[in-house]
């Protein structure tokens, strides 16, 4: 989905061609989205299986929970993992170390003291980069040199906390140091036709992939046999209603990597939470067992597909003005009178801040999308008059997939 300028997601708009042209739309997937598979619940899509991978000498990977509670680890990596990485480089074939947070660590930190760096312009810390040596903002690209000492109480206890795909690499290198070892991340593809010449380098020889979702779908390395994701406990306990399904996605995209040809593949998952029912569900019935009880769950609080929202964001150089304009424009949308709508806001978005500029949101919901679009389509060409519009940037976001 296109998150800037013009806002609308490349699969809707494809059946919406289909439909308009008369013509058939495949929609191609191992991992469905749950809206697409409440339409093919609803009956306006057709669902076709593929129930065995394309190459019939293909078996599905072994999938390994490693329980990473009390156990020694060494830039998050599991001594499990570290034999899996040997045994799999003896045996000449290739592994995906996955870790979806690019840079060395997320978070400088002050052992002594607890400060931690924080961007100027956004709500966000500063990202660890290039080994330690620099900062840098993923929100808005600010940058800062790494501080001598900590600015709060002058202590040199310094410390980059957590992990980047540029500390899982150093930790590799460290321990495999004969091994070829790639990182595929945004800073690493930023060249023209980057990805495919990192994907190229180790060719057929023996090595290890490091990388964030970038590496998780679409590429077909036959020599890669392991698979691991060094931490998934992020996606478990997310504020984002939909961090389920996109765990569920990213995990079976990841394992999809390993064991494509003759080879049998192996996927390590590394957790802190062994238990918990959404692994239960992946390891035992799969991506189709997750997306079913996730269903159910959306269904039961009233969130989508079985709801419809629009967010409507604006950010402004004072938060009240940002916030008064969507004041502004709720009671222009509340005027049109049309039924069957909710609202919730205005209010601050979970970054406040972001760039230098103070950002806010106004969800609307209903549970029918023809009175979503009713009430957009009777509102919205009014709010470009809006005094309050003059002082702020503005955008709708239909379907919205990032509520940030």
């Amino acid at each position: 989905k296109q998150q800037d300028g013009i806002r609308y997601h490349a699969r809707d708009l494809a059946l919406w061609r289909g439909q308009r042209l008369d013509v058939p739309v495949v929609l191609g997937s191992a991992t469905p989205g749950l809206d697409t598979q409440r339409l093919a619940l609803s009956g306006r899509l057709t669902r076709l299986a593929l129930p065995a991978r394309a190459r019939p000498e293909a078996k599905a990977p072994a999938v390994r929970i490693v329980d990473v509670r009390k156990r020694k680890l060494e830039a998050g990596l599991s001594p499990e993992l570290f034999e899996a990485l040997e045994q799999t480089l003896a045996r000449g074939e290739q592994a995906l170390v996955f870790r979806n947070r690019r840079g060395y660590a997320p978070v400088l930190l002050c052992h002594d003291c607890g400060w931690s760096a924080p961007c100027k312009r956004c709500d966000a810390p500063l990202t660890v980069h290039a080994g330690g040596r620099k900062l840098i903002c993923h929100h808005c690209g600010y940058r800062a040199p790494i501080p001598k000492a900590c600015p709060d109480c002058g202590s040199l206890a310094l410390q980059p906390q957590g992990q980047g795909t540029e500390r899982v690499e150093e930790a590799l290198a460290a321990r495999f140091p004969e091994a070829r070892i790639v990182r595929v991340d945004r800073d690493t593809t930023a060249v023209k036709d980057g990805l495919a010449k990192k994907l190229a380098e180790l060719g057929d020889g023996p090595g290890i992939f490091v990388g964030t979702q970038m590496l998780a779908k679409g590429h077909d390395l036959p020599r890669l046999t392991l698979s691991a994701v060094v931490s998934l406990d992020e996606g478990l306990f997310s504020a984002d209603f939909r961090a389920g399904e996109r765990m569920g996605q990213l995990l079976v995209q990841v394992a999809g990597r390993a064991g494509r040809a003759e080879r049998p593949g192996t996927v390590l998952l590394q957790t802190h939470h062994p238990e918990h029912p959404w692994l239960a569900l992946l390891l035992h019935g799969g991506y189709a067992a997750l997306s079913a009880a996730l269903l159910a769950e959306r269904e039961a609080a009233a969130l989508p597909p079985y709801a419809h929202w629009a967010l409507l964001r604006a950010e402004a150089k004072d938060a009240s003005d940002a916030e008064g304009f969507l004041a502004a424009a709720r009671d222009h949308l509340l005027a049109a009178g049309v039924p069957g709508l909710e609202w919730a806001g205005p209010v601050p978005a979970p970054m406040p801040r972001r760039a230098g500029r103070a950002r806010a949101q106004l969800l609307l919901r209903a549970a029918e999308r023809r009175a979503l679009q009713t009430a957009l389509g009777a509102a919205a060409p009014g709010w470009y008059a809006l005094p309050e519009a003059r002082r702020v940037r503005w955008s709708l976001d239909v379907d919205p997939i990032d509520l940030t």
